[in-house]
């Protein structure tokens, strides 16, 4: 009877680490995956308010049909948002390319990893009349 009741323990410890480690693997897929929607709702807000100074004429601080002032620096990204240096909890964003007349490229690196690289994605704001893309880098 005795080992019967050891090969039930030791198979119950089994099944148990078994648990553990799926539930793990489950848990960092689900952070991923919420950091990647994090940053990609921030992304998409970027993008609106890169349309708002598109269209905001010059003479009341926006771009005059132009994403020109959108300038690859903290001064450009200060004229989408208040983040303190682009940061908040999903990320990092940058204007990763300053903007031309048509369009700008806006980048978040996310604070997850995925295949060892943390969750990165960019967005390109368009003029009027196209539509704005949405990539994910990794």
């Amino acid at each position: 009877m005795g080992q019967q009741q050891l090969l039930l323990i030791i198979l119950g410890v089994i099944v148990v680490g078994i648990a553990v480690a799926v539930g793990i693997s489950m848990f960092a897929d689900a952070a991923t995956s919420a950091n990647r929607d994090g940053v990609s709702n921030d992304l998409v807000n970027l993008a609106a308010r890169a349309q708002q100074y598109f269209r905001r004429p010059k003479s009341l601080g926006g771009g005059g049909n132009s994403f020109v002032g959108l300038t690859a620096d903290a001064a450009g990204l200060a004229k989408l948002t208040n983040m303190a240096s682009g940061k908040n909890a999903n990320g990092t964003y940058t204007i990763q390319s300053a903007g031309t007349a048509n369009q700008v490229t806006i980048q978040g690196v996310g604070t997850e990893l995925v295949a060892g690289n943390k969750v990165t994605m960019q967005i390109l704001s368009r003029d009027a009349g196209r539509t704005d893309s949405l990539v994910q880098v990794y």
